[in-house]
């Protein structure tokens, strides 16, 4: 299978670059200790990309070799329980709040609000004033919508990065990432290995099932975000790191190609960071991106319902 181009079900849906961003404001200086669930890590040599590449224009390839440090991981994504102590420690508000919207895919968003708008070429994604970490479907909708045990989402890159240093800790590199959710398996495509989630069977993860954007069945239980703690972990104990959400890195988004289509995306994708993992909207046909090798790149200031992180400390 070869996909040179896809669309944006789960790839990113730009920033607000026409809005300055208002200051975060001041963090609280004593933060907790790191998650009592974090994994050690080891390092050594490791791979990074693939020789099997799905979406070259993304930089999947080639397959290489790399060395990492031992480091410490949390085991699943940052939780809204989580990130609900963050803000009731420090006041904190995110860029969601402070522009006042996010991005929210159609099928989650509430008759009620009424008409919203849509990216031109992507339409599933719609701007919907009032949607936020809280409110994940717009105002009004934490009471359906808000779990404690499922991943926080519409998380900017400067939220996750500022949740990060609070609790003693950063982003992950790509190295990194890929590294942990290899889980010791070596060159495998999913964390689990190689074999090929399906829309009936086979559900190791949180991804679409179904005809994308239009019909999804939910036959791995969710059609949204399921708990960060679901499913088999890999082979370090670690949930979800393909499906669910994408999770930020602390990397630029970076490819490295001779072609001038991709040189001309790049120059449209200056600053973007580099995200990784999929999530509960990709499916092979549309959005193959559930991939350890697979690659995103968004706006730092970009949040979507989709879009969370987990965070890495010192060994």
């Amino acid at each position: 299978m070869s996909q040179e181009t896809t669309g944006g079900c789960c790839s990113g849906t730009g920033g607000r670059n026409t809005v300055a961003t208002p200051a975060s404001p001041r963090l609280a200086p004593n933060p907790p200790a790191p998650s009592d669930d974090a994994v050690l890590v080891p390092g050594g040599r490791t791979l990074v990309g693939t020789g099997r590449p799905i979406i070259r224009n993304d930089g999947e390839d080639p397959l290489r070799n790399a060395r990492v440090k031992p480091f410490r991981i949390a085991s699943t994504t940052v939780t809204n329980a989580q990130f609900e102590a963050f803000v009731k420690a420090t006041g904190y508000v995110t860029e969601a709040e402070r522009f006042g919207w996010s991005f929210v895919f159609w099928a989650q968003v509430p008759q009620r609000l009424g008409p919203t708008q849509g990216i031109q070429g992507v339409e599933w994604w719609r701007r919907v004033d009032g949607a936020n970490w809280r409110d994940i479907n717009g105002p009004g909708t934490q009471a359906e919508t808000w779990f404690p045990d499922h991943p926080v989402v519409h998380i900017s890159w400067h939220d996750a990065m500022d949740y990060a240093a609070w609790v003693g800790g950063r982003l992950p590199t790509e190295v990194e990432w890929e590294h942990a959710a290899r889980g010791g398996l070596g060159d495998v495509r999913f964390p689990w290995g190689d074999e090929e989630p399906d829309d009936t069977d086979f559900l190791p993860c949180n991804i679409w099932q179904g005809a994308f954007p239009n019909r999804n069945t939910g036959a791995d239980g969710f059609l949204t975000t399921a708990p960060a703690k679901h499913f088999a972990p890999n082979g370090y104990g670690l949930y979800n790191l393909v499906g669910n959400v994408w999770e930020w890195t602390a990397d630029d988004f970076r490819i490295k190609s001779l072609k001038k289509s991709v040189r001309q995306r790049l120059e449209s994708m200056k600053g973007y960071k580099l995200a990784k993992g999929g999530s509960f909207l990709c499916h092979a046909s549309y959005c193959y991106r559930y991939r350890i090798a697979a690659r995103s790149g968004n706006a730092p200031d970009s949040t979507t319902t989709h879009q969370g992180f987990r965070v890495v400390w010192p060994a």
